[in-house]
């Protein structure tokens, strides 16, 4: 189980590499809550996500092959590995499933890296990469099953503690669980961490109800970031003694919690990245009067078009 001493290291050895994103904290009774909420604006992080952290702190780790860096991806990640590849000056080859909306597959183009669309699904694409990882060598970098990925993605919960005021309650989206999983592994019961997923995509709750990661079908608004259809192993014993417990919220009310952020403080966000709103806003989690809560926005890689 990775720790704050791993974290710390990430938080060195990729310090220059990514973005300090910013935080606001809202107005009392922002959104209608009785809460007083913080919200991590983790999507002005470089390629539109929290990412970068995990890929940046694998690729530093590691002896990179001429080869260079392999991913498979759902759109954020391969963007993160592209965009970290292409800085340090490695070759880059992401797998995405082919349903990978248009504004994800332009952004992998644009940072240079060979893209191949495969299949229907993540698992289907990351079955390609591997085989293809077998073939050339290249160096793994996984969307959130490995400990350098885990620790990178730590490092938001640590620049997190520094940044607000002492917080009582975090929300996280969760899709793979590294995001949820590093924030989790660097509060460790020093703040509640509630894990917020698509019901469509109820990954983490599966796992938690059978005792052990399991496969699970995945679809809806949110699939093409939160629609990994088994959690990571790595991540999931940080589940079960850190993650307080999990929210599930329908495809109406993370597009709910997308209009909200855009109506309220014209921050755009992708329906991944809307989702621990929506998890705070479903109430299925009650918040006390002046409970000091975070919201970590994760992702903002959406059409324009689609908010509204």
């Amino acid at each position: 189980m990775i720790d704050r001493p791993a974290i710390e290291a990430a938080a060195a050895r990729i310090a220059g590499r990514v973005r300090i994103t910013p935080v606001i904290e809202l107005e009392p009774h922002a959104f209608g809550s009785s809460a007083l909420i913080t919200l991590k604006l983790e999507l002005l992080q470089h390629t539109g996500s929290f990412k970068p952290r995990g890929a940046f702190n694998r690729i530093l780790s590691a002896s990179v092959p001429v080869s260079g860096v392999i991913a498979a991806s759902g759109g954020n990640h391969g963007a993160a590995v592209a965009y970290a590849a292409g800085e340090l000056g490695h070759r880059a080859e992401i797998y995405v499933p082919a349903p990978t909306p248009r504004i994800k597959l332009d952004r992998l183009a644009s940072y240079g890296a060979r893209v191949v669309a495969i299949g229907a699904s993540y698992s289907e694409a990351l079955a390609a990469s591997t085989e293809r990882a077998n073939e050339t060598g290249a160096l793994v970098v996984h969307a959130y099953d490995q400990e350098e990925v885990l620790a990178g993605q730590g490092t938001l919960g640590r620049e997190l503690q520094l940044q607000a005021p002492p917080l009582e309650t975090i929300f996280v989206a969760v899709g793979g669980g590294g995001l949820a999983g590093g924030v989790a592994a660097w509060y460790r019961g020093d703040a509640k961490v509630i894990a917020i997923e698509p019901a469509s995509c109820p990954t983490l709750a599966r796992a938690l109800d059978a005792g052990r990661p399991v496969d699970v079908e995945v679809s809806g608004l949110a699939a093409d970031s939160l629609g990994a259809r088994r959690i990571g192993a790595l991540m999931f014993p940080i589940a079960q003694q850190f993650v307080d417990r999990v929210v599930l919220v329908s495809d109406d009310q993370i597009r709910a919690a997308q209009r909200l952020l855009w109506n309220e403080l014209r921050v755009m966000a992708e329906p991944g990245g809307a989702t621990a709103l929506a998890g705070l806003l479903s109430g299925q989690y009650r918040l006390r009067d002046g409970e000091r809560v975070g919201v970590i926005v994760c992702g903002g890689n959406v059409d324009p078009a689609r908010i509204g």
